[in-house]
């Protein structure tokens, strides 16, 4: 089954609710960066709690980019969602498995760190791009968007985004919760959402258990209004046309230099594929340089 979100309102019209089964999303990107249990529960959560953030924006090409470095073992993660329910995502270092010893849990927040920031990149095309960052509160991807969407975007919000990881490195069980207290709201609201901060069980486990996404939103609110679904998946949209785009960004002597080689191999972060530019795709970049 693919990964999906679906989107609603509860508590009269007084929150927002993306609810999110992400297990697929975080296979594919497994299987992409060969990522290892702890790689893959870093990647995998803010993967999720990206695309929401990506299905929220208005405009069909708007997107975007979530970018978290703590200093940690890790590295850059990096994770760039649209509207149309499309996510890419990588790590600097994909090879990770470690452990809280006193609790066997996956150490997300050892290896991410928390000397540094999540900073957060709006792409709004024709309109002025917006970029916002928070201190990162605890290297473990939930707790650092919670604050973020208080502090920048002045919303309360409920994050809880889980991955499973099974004994063959593949993802068991993976899932996003976003709960967004509305202008409208009441005391009443703020106290039944603490008291339901206070009982959340894990995301992951619940959608291990059962994921079926409407039977749960209706187990934390009665009157949980489901108003649309939207699909998720890992797709980059990188060309060899874009990386060739790419290089005329670069300074002229570097070109240059690039045009020297008979063979140039370049790799997508995103996805891994591979491109082989030879003599005639720099002659042809060199054609554009000579008009600098």
């Amino acid at each position: 089954m693919s990964s999906r979100v679906i989107i609603g309102t509860a508590l009269n019209s007084h929150v927002r609710f993306y609810l999110g089964d992400t297990r697929e999303l975080c296979q594919t990107a497994k299987e992409v960066h060969d990522l290892w249990p702890t790689s893959l529960a870093a990647l995998g959560r803010t993967m999720s709690v990206t695309a929401c953030m990506g299905l929220m924006q208005k405009g069909e090409d708007e997107s975007v980019t979530v970018t978290i470095n703590g200093g940690g073992p890790l590295g850059t993660c990096l994770v760039t969602a649209n509207n149309q329910g499309q996510v890419k995502g990588f790590v600097s270092d994909p090879h990770l498995y470690l452990k809280y010893n006193e609790s066997n849990k996956l150490a997300v927040g050892l290896v991410v760190g928390t000397e540094g920031y999540l900073k957060v990149l709006k792409n709004l095309k024709m309109k002025q791009s917006y970029t916002s960052q928070v201190k990162l509160q605890s290297g473990e991807i939930g707790d650092d968007f919670a604050y973020y969407f208080s502090v920048s975007q002045q919303t309360p919000t409920i994050v809880s985004v889980g991955v499973l990881v099974d004994v063959d490195y593949s993802c068991k069980s993976a899932g996003v919760l976003l709960i967004e207290l509305l202008p409208d709201h009441t005391e009443e609201d703020i106290v039944y959402l603490e008291g339901l901060l206070r009982d959340l069980e894990p995301i992951s486990t619940v959608l291990e258990r059962n994921n079926d996404l409407e039977a749960y939103i209706k187990t934390l609110f009665a009157d949980a209004l489901v108003l649309e679904e939207k699909e998720l998946s890992f797709y980059c949209d990188c060309s060899r046309e874009r990386f060739l785009a790419n290089f005329l960004t670069l300074p002229k002597q570097d070109i240059l230099d690039l045009a020297k080689e008979d063979e140039i191999e370049v790799v997508c972060e995103f996805c891994q594929k591979k491109y082989v530019f030879d003599k005639r795709d720099m002659d042809l970049l060199m054609k554009y340089v000579s008009y600098r």
